[in-house]
């Protein structure tokens, strides 16, 4: 989820922990929970710093091994302890470690929810995984905890947490009705569209619409879905899996020197539903891999371009976003 979201969570959750007679009577100890939920929601997503290297980087690395098993217990430790050690509530760092523990695994649950996924197998599977049930931010979520928060201006530590404790109990219980509505859909889906490979359906903020992917053997096929009986599909677009501008340019020679770069072998180390054409362009060639899961309406945003100059040597590299942060996709 996006950053604000998992701050927030993190702190109703130092909320819940209220609940504890000793947390919520010994200031001490509230602030250090406090504090190593608030860094420990957010902590996973340290990596964004290989964005400095380059943005290869950062796709290669990002929801990478910061959320992979061996995080999830090396965090809190290197989170929980030190702290403890801080606020001096040594003899009881186990509490601290254990919401430490809980809110990197809120963490890496929720970015495990939505369509961009993580990659928690490692360091024993590399497959990204993605439950494609909830969007980067989702409003619902957010206006539950953040009640649970403005909650602390009139009531006590002691009461306050049995909202965040609802808040989190409502969140459980939306995540388990987004599910459901998914799996619904996804078999309407299959129904709609028999013979395809592969059904995916990707959550947009409002709680009706999805974007759905249908693969074929050489196209996908892609759309908007509305929860609602009948089932309503809009704005469908076929893309070729090598959509090619001139089939003399897509040989050898320009599809191998292309597929050297960091910025191509990193996008397809994380692309799951590929699509590639090829042009002439100034003087030279350009190549431009998409994931048609991120289509929006305005075309395919999230990609990688490689212009070749005519000896076939790489002129220039982009992958990432052509698009706004505020903009859709969500993801």
């Amino acid at each position: 989820m996006d950053t604000a979201s998992h701050l927030l969570l993190g702190t109703s959750l130092a909320g819940a922990a209220c609940l504890h007679p000793q947390v919520a009577e010994q200031p001490g100890l509230f602030s250090a929970i406090l504090t190593a939920t608030l860094i420990a929601s957010h902590a996973p997503d340290f990596d964004a710093i290989t964005r400095v290297r380059s943005y290869a980087a950062y796709l290669r690395h990002h929801r990478g091994i910061t959320h992979a098993i061996p995080a999830w217990f090396v965090w809190p430790i290197v989170i929980g302890l030190p702290i403890s050690w801080l606020f001096q509530v040594g003899d009881e760092w186990p509490l601290v470690l254990l919401y430490t523990w809980l809110a990197i695994m809120v963490h890496i649950g929720l970015d495990w929810l939505n369509a961009y996924g993580v990659q928690a197998g490692r360091p024993f599977s590399l497959r990204w995984l993605h439950a494609d049930v909830l969007c980067l931010f989702d409003p619902f979520l957010f206006v539950v905890h953040l009640i649970g928060v403005i909650s602390w201006l009139w009531l006590t530590r002691t009461d306050a947490a049995w909202l965040f404790i609802g808040g989190y109990a409502v969140t459980l219980l939306y995540i388990v009705w987004r599910w459901k509505v998914h799996q619904r859909l996804l078999h309407r889906l299959q129904e709609q569209f028999p013979g395809g490979l592969h059904y995916q359906l990707v959550p947009e903020v409002t709680w009706l619409s999805w974007q759905y992917v249908v693969e074929y053997e050489q196209h996908y096929e892609t759309g908007w879905i509305r929860h609602c009986k009948p089932l309503r599909l809009s704005s469908a677009v076929t893309f070729e899996k090598h959509s090619i501008y001139n089939k003399m340019f897509i040989d050898d020679r320009v599809m191998e020197p292309a597929l050297t770069t960091d910025g191509v072998r990193a996008f397809l180390g994380f692309a799951e539903r590929v699509i590639v054409r090829t042009q002439r362009w100034s003087d030279g060639y350009k190549i431009i891999w998409n994931d048609v899961r991120f289509w929006h309406r305005r075309g395919l945003p999230f990609g990688v371009e490689v212009e070749l100059d005519e000896q076939f040597r790489v002129v220039r590299t982009k992958v990432g976003w052509s698009k706004k942060g505020w903009e859709p996709p969500y993801v």
